[in-house]
This record gives C-alpha cells, structure tokens and sequence, in this order.
C-alpha cells in the first residue's frame, strides 16, 4: 500500500509518501509544499491544490493519512490552515484516494507507543522504524513521515475493530466512500 501523509498548512504543507507491505515501511520520499509569503491566501490554496494533484498523480497513493486540525492560541492560523486543509482533502477525494484523519496524540501513541510523547522522541522513533539515517527536514515533512507510519502501523488493526455505523467507536475516524 502506498501511503500518502500529510502535515497540513497554508504556508508549509509536509508530505511522506510511505510504502507499507507486510509490517514492513519504506519511505519513498518526503518533502514539504511551500508558499509564498505575501500572496493572497486565495493564490496560495491553488498552489498546494496544484502540488497536491500533481502529488496524487506521480505516486498514486492508496490512502491519504492527514493530521487533524489542532488549534493553539493563534485563530487566524488555524483558520487559514483549516481552509488549506479543506483544499488538501477535496484533492484527495476527487482523485478517489480513501482518507484517514488522525490526531497528534494518536500519531505519537503509535509511533512511540505514548500519545503525550515529545516531538523529539517521535522524529527518533520514526527514524529508527524506518532506518534513516537521519530525521527527516523540514519539520514539516517529518510530521508527514510520521503520520504516514502511524496510518501503516494502525491501519489494519484499528480498521477491524471499528463499529462504521458508530462514529467515534475507534481510535480514529475513517471516512471511505
């Protein structure tokens, strides 16, 4: 399975392309989709809807793993991010690709077996289980790696366990057409 990870932004959006088979994970690539400060929010929504087509279209991903929206003090960001995000889902869903959404804390529960580690310890943990020589960068790309294994390690087990007629019966919520 060809795993499509995405740590969601308007100015940076992370990317992992992750190739699961087996219990085994392969990271094909990584990278992040960047925008130009001082465009209109409008040209910078095109931008990463472009990347993200083209994305879907090179790797043919079979699922699309994206972190959940998780906002912190900054409103105006987080509605900015959540309308880039709304952009990066609408790609994946015209192009057919499942999407599975995750929370940080389910990421880090499993990658590192803790849902309240730290960034650091999860960047070492993904880099150990995927044997890269070094954490992936930037950042944000890295945070893609991440939520892309935790779709490749939770997929099939949490997947059978969940109730579809009972959302919020699973660990996460998985939205298939």
């Amino acid at each position: 399975m060809i795993i499509l990870g995405i740590d969601p932004g308007f100015a940076i959006v992370g990317f992992a392309i992750l190739e699961a088979n087996h219990g085994k994970q392969r990271l094909i690539q990584c990278g992040a989709i960047t925008t130009q400060a001082g465009l209109p929010l409008p040209a910078r929504l095109l931008q990463i809807e472009q990347d993200m087509d083209e994305l879907i279209a090179v790797f043919h991903p079979e699922a699309m793993a994206v972190e959940e929206l998780f906002f912190n003090n900054n409103v105006t960001t987080g509605i900015g991010v959540a309308q880039a995000r709304g952009v990066i889902l609408t790609a994946a869903e015209r192009a057919g690709v499942s999407i599975y959404e995750y929370t940080p804390s389910q990421v880090k529960q499993a990658v590192v077996g803790y849902g309240k580690a730290e960034k650091r310890q999860v960047m070492d943990m993904t880099k150990r289980i995927l044997n890269l020589r070094t954490v992936p960068k930037p950042d944000d790309a890295a945070d893609a790696v991440a939520i892309a294994l935790c779709h490749a390690r939770s997929h099939a087990s949490l997947l059978a366990s969940l109730d579809p007629a009972t959302p919020g019966s699973g660990r996460y919520e998985v939205r298939k057409k």
